[in-house]
């Protein structure tokens, strides 16, 4: 398997973190940002969206970083990222949603960037957008954590879900843009315990070969 990365992507890292929890090898290929490498025709041909990350698996070519874990987890259920239960399993996605269709497409960089660009926003302004989401979007998947963890240290019962696998990249991120997680202490809770654990440790953005 060939990972398309970059080492900041939040969508890349969740892919990271799947991939270590089922325990399956892959050569990371990092695609720059900054030189828009992932916008390159080689890598265009390979992954139209142009986005990052994808996954080159099984002879085919996958994008959205939803999309591969699920495959991922369909092809390799053990441990499972989702409960047996379709209500359960419908909690479960319900939180990875939140980050992964609330609060990801007005933070990624392309927002970002367009902020600066194209509306002018300087540091200040586009790090107070950044963190009014988050607030928004971490203020429901708190009260959700609260009711359905069983202990405070995942977000769903008493196993890892895809919940967790969307939760702690979000929080990298927000604690890179200074928001204020203290309304969230179950989250930040949940997070620090995940973090400890080596297949999300070695999943991190500074560990990555084309960290910088």
């Amino acid at each position: 398997m060939k990972l398309y990365t970059f080492f900041r992507s939040s969508a890349a890292f969740r892919v990271r973190i799947a991939l270590n929890l089922k325990g399956l090898q892959y050569e990371s290929v990092p695609k720059h940002f900054a030189r828009n490498e992932h916008l390159a025709a080689e890598y265009m041909a390979l992954n139209p969206q142009g986005l990052i990350p994808a996954l080159a698996v099984d002879g085919v070519v996958l994008s959205q970083s939803l999309a591969i874990i699920e495959y991922l987890n369909d092809r390799h259920p053990v441990p499972p990222l989702l409960p047996a239960d379709p209500l359960d399993r419908a909690r479960v996605r319900s939180m990875a949603l939140a980050i992964a269709c609330e609060i990801h497409p007005l933070n990624n960089l392309r927002v970002l960037n367009y902020l600066r660009s194209e509306l002018q926003q300087d540091d200040d302004g586009v790090g107070t957008w950044y963190r009014h989401w988050v607030r928004e979007g971490f203020r429901g998947i708190e009260q959700q954590a609260r009711e359905f963890s069983a202990a405070g240290r995942y977000c769903f019962g008493d196993a890892v879900s895809l919940a967790d696998v969307y939760l702690v990249p979000q929080m990298f991120n927000a604690r890179r843009f200074k928001t204020d997680l203290t309304p969230f202490p179950t989250l930040v809770g949940i997070s620090t315990h995940l973090e400890s654990l080596p297949a999300f440790a070695a999943a991190r953005p500074e560990v990555q070969p084309d960290a910088q």
